[in-house]
C-alpha cells in the first residue's frame, strides 16, 4: 500500500466471519450460459485503488484536499472520503425474495430454480480479477462498458490520469460495486425490484461459453 503507511506507524485491522448453512451456499456451480449480470452502482471508490488516484489528483494535477473540482460538485478530498456502501442488506432481501423457494428440506433443487446464482464484489482487481473466483471453467462473463451510469470521479481518472482503459477496470471499480449473476429469464423482474430498494443498478453484461474469464467489452 505504497503512500499509507508513514515511517513508525501501524495499523490495527479486524476481520468480520460468518456462517452459511452449505445448502444455501452460492458457489457459482449453478451458473449458465445465457444468465445476466447486473451491476450495483458503488458511491465511489470504495476501498481499492487509492495510491493510484493519489498519484494522478495530488502529484500530476497537483490538487490539495481542499481542491474545489468542479466535475466533482465539491473538493477533491470529499469525493475520495465517500462513504463505501454496504450492499449486505438488500443482497439478504433479494435472496429471501427470490431464492427461498429453491432450497427444500435443506437441498438445493436444481439449477433452473435458483434465480440468485452468483455474488462478485469489486474491489482490488476490479471486475478483471474478482467475477471469475465465482465462475464455472466453462463460462465467461461479458462486461459492457458504457452499460451504466460512471460516477464523475471516474471519469476524471480517466481523463486525466493517463492510465491504460484495461488498467482502469483492473484497478478501480469504475461505479459499479457489486455484481449479482442472475437467471437470464428473471433479470428484468430482480433489477426493477433492485431500484424500488432505492440502489442504482444496471444490467451490464451476460454469461456466455467460455474458459473462466472476463471480457470487457
Amino acid at each position: 500500500m505504497p503512500g499509507f503507511y508513514q515511517p513508525g506507524e501501524y495499523d490495527v485491522s479486524g476481520t468480520i466471519v460468518g456462517v452459511v448453512e452449505k445448502s444455501r451456499m452460492l458457489d457459482g456451480r449453478t451458473i449458465r450460459p445465457g444468465d445476466a449480470v447486473i451491476g450495483l452502482a458503488s458511491s465511489g471508490l470504495h476501498t481499492n485503488g487509492y495510491s493510484l488516484a493519489r498519484r494522478i489528483f495530488f502529484d500530476q494535477m497537483a490538487l490539495e484536499p481542499k481542491s474545489y473540482v468542479v466535475e466533482l460538485g465539491g473538493t477533491i478530498g470529499e469525493a475520495l472520503l465517500k462513504v463505501h456502501v454496504s450492499y449486505g442488506p438488500l443482497v439478504q432481501q433479494m435472496l429471501r425474495k427470490f431464492d427461498a423457494g429453491s432450497i427444500r428440506k435443506g437441498k438445493p433443487r436444481s439449477a433452473i430454480g435458483r434465480t440468485v446464482k452468483g455474488l462478485a464484489h469489486i474491489t482490488g482487481g476490479g471486475f478483471v480479477d474478482n467475477i471469475p473466483r465465482v465462475l464455472p471453467r466453462n463460462c465467461d462473463v461479458i462486461i459492457r462498458k458504457g452499460s451504466w451510469e460512471m460516477p464523475p470521479i471516474f471519469a476524471l481518472i480517466q481523463a486525466k490520469g493517463g492510465v491504460p482503459e484495461h488498467e482502469l477496470y483492473q484497478v478501480f471499480n469504475m461505479g459499479v460495486g457489486m455484481t449479482i449473476i442472475i437467471a437470464g429469464d428473471r433479470a428484468e423482474e430482480v433489477l426493477t425490484y433492485v431500484r424500488a430498494q432505492g440502489q442504482k443498478g444496471w444490467l451490464i453484461g451476460e454469461v456466455v461459453k467460455g474458459r473462466g474469464v472476463v471480457r470487457m467489452k
